[in-house]
């Protein structure tokens, strides 16, 4: 269900998306967790536009209040009908956030949460839906934010997720330009689970369970 993720350097993302507007500047992250600033790429008159974005979706309504952690995602089948995102929706007010690789945990016989790293085969970078809304507060200030998009979990992910059976929204690089552009209809369309052969997953350490970890140890595989 992506309740954390890694991104990698901002030069290799700047390489995979080539964003007309560069207005971002992070660093490599192993251990990525709401309410977080995240790298995003959204189209901005006609061009595309790199950013940060609060991880922890906030409508234009609610004047700047959090809507708690469940708004970090949301369901491609509920995005229409949810009065949090179906305004966001309707503007075409879609992203792509750049992911090394995410976790999942499984629930394992002895009861224990076994946490997994789930990336893409052979690339240090790929892009996951997302949507976006520009909310302001009494004070004026403006917080961007967004939400990771969630489709169906694949054979993969199934195997491993116990809850949700959900994975995020995986694009191709063909449908990058697609879905910043397209209709909602058309992007709806894009939004389907990514193939389990094209992905691997594998069993990390426990210390991602802690928000203060932070380093390249947390996405090695076990022994």
């Amino acid at each position: 269900m992506c309740e954390r993720f890694a991104i990698p350097d901002q030069m290799t993302a700047e390489r995979e998306f080539l964003p007309r507007l560069v207005w971002w500047k992070f660093d490599e992250k192993f251990n990525v967790a709401p309410p977080q600033y995240v790298p995003a790429i959204r189209m901005h008159d006609g061009q595309s536009e790199a950013v940060m974005m609060r991880w922890g979706f906030i409508p234009a309504w609610a004047e700047g209040k959090p809507a708690g952690n469940h708004a970090r995602r949301v369901s491609a089948d509920r995005i229409e009908r949810s009065n949090t995102y179906r305004a966001a929706w309707l503007e075409g007010q879609r992203c792509i956030l750049p992911l090394a690789g995410y976790y999942e945990w499984q629930l394992t016989p002895a009861g224990h949460r076994q946490p997994h790293f789930v990336r893409v085969n052979d690339r240090p970078v790929f892009g996951v839906a997302g949507i976006w809304d520009r909310s302001v507060r009494d004070e004026d200030d403006v917080i961007e934010s967004c939400a990771v998009i969630c489709v169906p979990a694949n054979e993969l992910l199934k195997d491993i997720a116990t809850t949700g059976q959900r994975m995020p929204a995986i694009l191709k690089r063909k449908d990058y330009e697609a879905w910043l552009t397209c209709t909602p209809a058309a992007a709806k369309a894009i939004l389907q689970p990514y193939r389990s052969d094209w992905m691997q997953a594998y069993p990390v350490s426990p210390r991602i369970n802690s928000v203060t970890a932070e380093d390249a140890g947390l996405i090695a595989p076990l022994p």
